[in-house]
């Protein structure tokens, strides 16, 4: 589950991790009011208007801007509000932006320089540790750094064992070139951090940028915080911070059902049972000339009204011009899909795209009997070679 950047913040600040002072405004009224209140807290004299969505690179469309003055704040906040911000990450459609985080400036003159480093914590599935890593050079270009100057990006493993060491986080606050007070400061924050990630059961920490002030304080700039949805019922407080509008509608209707789904950008609809099928599936749909439009598994309950309302789901993206529909029959009995395929066929009505139906495993031949013997225009097929091919076939 994702989380928005002052929601972030407010879960790293609970574990001692130093993040700048800010208050959410839905209006550019309450932009203005929130940053009279910071003024009077820390005696900025500048703000970072920034708009919340749930994607990065916000800086690039326009969704972060520093104000000097009150009216700037409402300018900004006016401006940013209601935008459908595109931004590197969310595609040529972009996101509405709702709310704004109103923060104090924490880019001040002071005896020394501001520096701005990159940080994220995550799992690396190779070794299966926990992993920091960072780079000296953060902020918005993170991504050519890592591509031109791949030596300016360090990491940092972590023994499940033990957890995160003290002289691991030195190493990376050596790493980032700091001294003194800084460094101090910078092994502090890097243990908080990893305690938070931990904490919440996160799968995805990443702070870009993370700030040295002026004064040689460490602070989280800025949040993406991606939380493990399996880890869900043990924070009913952090899924309370749930945000419906930055979601996907149809991958909201498709939880209802407990069906898995997650919408691509391809013209076959996809419907499997179990994950390792629906990779297989989507992998051969594209060495046959066809391009994936969703992962969808229905599971191992996969009776008729779960089938029914897979269907309408994947009915629902207008660049689908095929179903392939891959059940292997283990706890689902195939004779059971194969039915449920037919009700609801019926009960949606005229279904003007081809669907191709591959059932194995038990009971495979009573659901291809109960396939072929509908009347309807569903094409059957036993090897998935052949379902392949037979997609293909409907696509030109």
């Amino acid at each position: 589950m994702n989380l928005h950047e002052y929601q972030g913040k407010s879960l790293l600040k609970k574990f001692g991790v130093s993040v700048p002072k800010g208050i959410v405004a839905l209006s550019p009224d309450e932009a203005m009011v929130a940053a009279k209140k910071l003024k009077n807290q820390t005696g900025t004299k500048k703000w970072a208007v920034k708009a919340q969505i749930h994607a990065g690179g916000r800086g690039k469309g326009g969704g972060v801007k520093i104000a000097e003055t009150l009216d700037e704040v409402h300018e900004f906040a006016d401006r940013i509000i209601g935008l459908q911000l595109i931004t590197p990450q969310t595609g040529p459609e972009g996101k509405k932006v709702r709310k704004v985080l109103v923060e104090q400036n924490i880019y001040y003159p002071g005896k020394s320089e501001t520096q701005e480093f990159y940080m994220s914590i995550l799992l690396n599935r190779q070794t299966s540790r926990n992993m920091i890593m960072y780079s000296p050079r953060g902020g918005m270009n993170i991504e050519h750094v890592a591509k031109e100057t791949p030596e300016e990006i360090f990491t940092e493993e972590i023994d499940p064992k033990i957890g995160l060491q003290t002289f691991q986080a030195r190493r990376i606050a050596f790493n980032l070139g700091l001294s003194n007070n800084a460094f101090k400061e910078m092994v502090k924050f890097v243990l908080a951090l990893y305690k938070a990630y931990i904490g919440v059961d996160a799968s995805l920490f990443e702070i870009n940028p993370v700030i040295k002030a002026a004064n040689d304080k460490i602070f989280a700039a800025d949040s993406k915080v991606v939380i493990d949805d399996n880890s869900l019922a043990r924070h009913p407080d952090i899924a309370e911070l749930r945000d419906f509008d930055e979601e996907d509608p149809i991958e909201i209707e498709a939880g209802r059902y407990n069906l898995s789904y997650v919408k691509l950008t391809g013209n076959v609809g996809c419907m499997v049972n179990g994950a390792g099928l629906a990779m297989a599936t989507m992998d051969i749909i594209k060495l046959s000339g066809g391009d994936p439009a969703n992962f969808l598994d229905v599971g191992g309950a996969a009776d008729s009204k779960r089938v029914e309302e897979a269907f309408r789901i994947i009915l629902k993206d207008p660049n689908v011009k095929a179903i392939f529909v891959n059940i292997f029959g283990g706890i689902v009995r195939c004779d059971s899909v194969a039915q449920g395929i037919v009700d609801a066929y019926k009960r949606i009505g005229k279904i003007n795209i081809p669907i191709i139906v591959r059932l194995q495993g038990t009971n495979s031949d009573e659901g291809k009997r109960i396939i072929d013997e509908s009347g309807l225009k569903v094409h059957s097929a036993i090897r998935f070679q052949e379902a392949a091919d037979k997609v293909k076939e409907m696509l030109t």
